[in-house]
């Protein structure tokens, strides 16, 4: 009876430890925005990430393309329709402390051009350069909500 219950606390504690694999659902927000040097001035949904796209990146103009709002769930990929040929699928992995973890992959056709994981606060904005598109490139700014 002691050694039960010695395995069953010991599997109760190495639970604790591991990452959640009962992922609750997080939403999560992907803009698309066009950057170049052709015209200055910034999209004014933009405001709330100004500052970083100035930081970050040189570019004289900004301009949100898309934004798109995602229910995640637990490793169930959703996908975004980044331009024509161009898809974005974006994963819940796990939680970490007060932390979801996404894994974000970029295809251009049937091809892998970027595979990176990002874990994010609640609230919090990250920016992701991406490929070429026009006379500029294309940031993926990701934020999510749980």
């Amino acid at each position: 009876m002691k050694r039960k219950n010695l395995i069953l606390i010991g599997l109760s504690l190495l639970c604790l430890s591991l990452p959640s694999f009962a992922l609750a659902q997080v939403q999560a927000r992907v803009r698309i925005i066009e950057a170049s040097n052709v015209s200055s001035g910034n999209d004014p949904a933009l405001r709330d990430v100004r500052d970083q796209l100035g930081s970050l990146f040189n570019f004289s103009g900004y301009r949100l393309l898309k934004d798109v709002n995602l229910n995640l769930a637990g490793n169930r990929p959703a996908v975004v329709q980044v331009h024509p040929g161009r898809t974005m699928e974006v994963t819940l992995v796990g939680e970490y402390r007060k932390m979801a973890e996404l894994k974000i992959k970029l295809m251009r056709e049937s091809a892998t051009i970027l595979n990176t994981q990002v874990r994010l606060s609640s609230g919090r904005t990250i920016l992701i350069g991406g490929p070429r598109h026009g006379a500029g490139v294309l940031i993926f700014a990701l934020s999510a909500r749980f």
